[in-house]
């Protein structure tokens, strides 16, 4: 599970990007994503109380003030921040902006969890950042578009800030619990921000249902059920490196699915995070303070 979980992370992730691509264009961004939190919120938490084995309600009572916190940075702060950033810059800005979150993490959770990164890996962080930075290219006229570079920005420290803060306070509870409170307080966070600002504008065409249906269950599901487990068995910054490889592998499946064009500097770029990758989990066992 532990080598098998990072693969599947990475595919459900990248698919992520293909699925806004192709339907969420329909519904009005955050309340898309309160409908999707929503619907994964009303699922897991019924099914955290049939699932005895794998829930604990006892450390999740204790803990959802952290639980709740960690859901909304995770979730719902860092989607709608970077939803807002995407009205002023690309996709592939933002993919550039948030290949700073494994180098920010692994910064941070020095002072934060008492990481330590070997040489090697630090190496590895950059030549992961440089290869996204390949894959999404450098566009100056997006980072001049200063308000969407402060929201992808963000973005990324809201993602940064949730990973640490469950990786400091919550990993003690269950994986089922936790995702189903967090995607709880997400819901009611966004579902705040889209009465206080948003004009709710909704198409049910097909690809948006389709969209719905892979975000709800393949990302906020699966694929955030995942990075909790990763970031409850292992170490934040070694977890968040494997974001270095979802610009690239996105440009794959963009290239099989909506017969986007694969260029050669996605290529190289790719090959580059997936040796930046390799460096960081090469360094072997963290030493801690």
């Amino acid at each position: 599970m532990n080598v098998l979980a990072p693969l599947l992370f990475v595919f459900l992730w990248s698919g992520a990007f293909i699925a806004v691509r192709a339907g969420v264009q329909d519904v009005s961004p955050i309340t898309f994503l309160a409908s999707r939190f929503t619907l994964a919120a009303l699922i897991l938490l019924p099914a955290s109380f049939m699932l005895k084995p794998l829930s604990d309600w006892s450390e999740a009572r204790r803990l959802w003030p952290h639980l709740a916190i960690s859901g909304i940075l995770l979730n719902g702060a860092y989607l709608s921040a970077a939803h807002w950033a995407m009205v002023d810059i690309s996709a592939a800005s933002m993919a550039l902006i948030g290949s700073l979150q494994p180098l920010l993490t692994a910064f941070l959770s020095g002072p934060v969890l008492g990481d330590r990164f070997r040489l090697l890996q630090w190496a590895g962080f950059l030549i992961g950042t440089a290869g996204v930075a390949i894959v999404a290219g450098i566009n100056i006229v997006d980072l001049g578009h200063t308000r969407g570079v402060i929201w992808g920005v963000l973005s990324c420290f809201s993602f940064v800030a949730g990973t640490l803060f469950y990786a400091r306070y919550c990993k003690t509870a269950s994986l089922v619990t936790t995702n189903g409170v967090q995607l709880a307080a997400a819901a009611l966070f966004c579902w705040a921000v889209v009465l206080v600002f948003e004009d709710i504008t909704i198409s049910l065409t097909q690809p948006a249902l389709w969209s719905f249906v892979y975000l709800t269950f393949g990302v906020s599901l699966g694929g955030m059920g995942l990075y909790l487990y990763m970031l409850k068995t292992g170490t934040a910054g070694k977890v968040t490196a494997n974001f270095y490889i979802t610009p690239g592998l996105t440009a794959v499946l963009g290239w099989l699915i909506l017969d986007e064009t694969l260029s050669q500097n996605a290529l190289i770029g790719f090959s580059l995070a997936m040796i930046g990758l390799w460096m960081v989990h090469r360094g072997g066992n963290l030493n801690r303070s």
